[in-house]
């Protein structure tokens, strides 16, 4: 049987999949709706957005940072640069169908009723057995002409961030149809470019709805371009944690957070009696680092001035993968009156701008863009062509997104899905399931049945919603992301102890170097 795969996207974890692809004698096809490679990377020109994690955490494992970036958080500029750089080393660009949007997939060859007396995934628990093949249409986005495939197997890398932005519901009667002047998404003014992105905001009343990074970045530039004359307001619906940098006191963030000690105070999807009693005997050390941390960002930025304190912990936070590092001089360009700040909960629309709680008087607004997110559901959901597939990705909206081990879903065969779940670095967690995959198509291991995937999937719901009790359908796996490695590593056949030393493997987060040469 013909071994044939597609990829939808050419962002990060498309590219790293091809890679492995073609190490293990596969014959890709990628397919991109635009012109370039770097999914939100491509798209994300807001000058003054950076690397959220260190160079050390967000790289490939194969393929070093070149000598000449210096800076731990490098520039988006950079930051794209550097995946151009890998795609090009290992010759990934030919294999990449550009202007190629994929716009209906449908499983085709069997039954849905046969698929649903299936013990195995597939029927077989194998990828390549089924009778079935993805029929898809593909259209050009310059030509608007559609073109047919069929492979046996898709590789979804869509990632979450971008093409359906998340428009917030607005009182009655206070929606923007009302306002006088412009309203956009963050994703439409990052698509206009620096150089016109600057003039779009110059001299303008530049309202921003959002409190997370974007936000932020946004506000820094309309700061920069009309300073106290013309000042950002920033309304905040709900404040999370912020980091000042990834440094408390001396000590990496990643320590506190991310080794196997901090990962034994937390209860864990699968494990053992012990290992839940060892995490309830040591959550009072679970509390108190949350607690530190809490203190110190206190005592570095002035949360309370502004009535930025969240209400929900650290720790919830960053396991709801919500945590990001400040923006450079934010808190500086508000105490010089460029960015204002206002807390409401809600929002509506009048014809002269935003009206916000606990004010008389309407916020006054030539442009509201809203850094309000992206809608990674409908990303996902509104390639399939049938409506039994569009409802079987997602599951219930009270469970998360049901994929075993973040990658396959249980009741949808010859399809992956890649970069949806979220880590704390998103390049690390899509290479590693990148090469769990490429290890499942190369036949290195098999599925456990249908049931038990299911099973499995249910345990981290109940997981993740332990401690990500609102926002558990963005499946962060964050300060599990150890856990969740080692059973990546168990079923390829990988000592999932990655470190010399019992002490280094206790107290060290690990990066990506640990997690090289897995396939080989």
């Amino acid at each position: 049987m013909e071994r044939r795969l597609a990829i939808v996207g050419a962002g990060i974890s498309g590219l790293i999949f091809c890679k492995y692809a073609l190490e293990k004698g596969f014959n890709p096809i990628v397919f991109e709706a635009e012109e370039g490679i770097g999914g939100v990377w491509s798209n994300n020109i807001i000058q003054s957005t950076k690397l959220q994690n260190s160079r050390h955490t967000f790289e490939f494992t194969d393929f070093q940072w070149p000598s000449s970036v210096k800076e731990d958080y490098p520039s988006h500029t950079q930051v794209l640069e550097y995946v151009e750089a890998y795609a090009q080393h290992y010759g990934l660009l030919p294999y990449i169908k550009f202007n190629s949007k994929v716009v209906d997939l449908d499983y085709v060859g069997e039954s849905f009723e046969e698929m649903e007396s299936w013990d195995l995934w597939g029927g077989t628990g194998k990828p390549f057995d089924s009778k079935g093949k993805w029929q898809f249409v593909v259209q050009d986005t310059k030509s608007n002409s559609t073109e047919v495939f069929q492979v046996e197997f898709v590789i979804l890398c869509l990632g979450k961030f971008g093409g359906f932005p998340n428009i917030p519901k607005f009182p009655p009667n206070q929606g923007p149809e009302v306002f006088n002047g412009k309203v956009m998404h963050s994703m439409d003014y990052s698509k206009m470019g620096n150089v016109k992105g600057t003039e779009f905001i110059r001299g303008k009343r530049i309202t921003i709805v959002g409190s997370q990074k974007t936000a932020l970045d946004i506000a820094a530039e309309c700061a920069n371009a009309n300073g106290v004359e013309y000042p950002c307001t920033v309304i905040c619906r709900t404040a999370h944690w912020i980091l000042p940098s990834s440094n408390l006191l001396g000590i990496n963030f990643g320590f506190l957070f991310f080794s196997r000690l901090a990962g034994l105070t937390l209860h864990k999807p699968g494990e053992t009696f012990l290992l839940s009693l060892l995490a309830f005997l040591l959550s009072p050390l679970r509390w108190a680092v949350t607690k530190f941390t809490e203190t110190y960002i206190r005592w570095k930025l002035p949360l309370k001035k502004y009535c930025m304190i969240p209400n929900q912990s650290f720790l919830r936070d960053i396991c709801s993968c919500a945590i990001t590092l400040m923006t450079e001089n934010f808190y500086g360009k508000v105490e010089e009156g460029s960015i204002i700040i206002k807390r409401s909960p809600s929002v509506g629309f009048c014809k002269e701008g935003l009206v916000i709680e606990g004010e008389a008087h309407p916020v006054k607004s030539d442009i509201v863009i809203l850094a309000t997110g992206y809608r990674g559901d409908k990303k996902i959901t509104e390639i399939f062509k049938s409506p039994i597939l569009q409802k079987q990705i997602l599951g219930s909206p009270t469970s998360i997104v049901p994929l075993y081990r973040q990658i396959i879903h249980p009741r949808i065969p010859q399809l992956a899905v890649i970069g949806y779940g979220e880590g704390f670095s998103n390049l690390s967690s899509s290479e590693i399931r990148c090469q769990w995959l490429v290890q499942f198509l190369s036949g290195k291991f098999q599925l456990p049945s249908i049931r038990d995937m299911e099973k499995d999937v249910k345990m981290w719901d109940k997981s993740l919603k332990l401690y990500a009790p609102r926002y558990f359908r963005r499946s962060c796996v964050s300060i599990l992301n150890t856990w969740y490695n080692d059973q990546l590593c168990k079923e390829m056949g990988c000592n999932p102890r990655r470190k010399k030393g019992i002490l280094a493997n206790l107290f060290v987060p690990y990066g990506p170097k640990d997690y090289a040469g897995l396939t080989h």
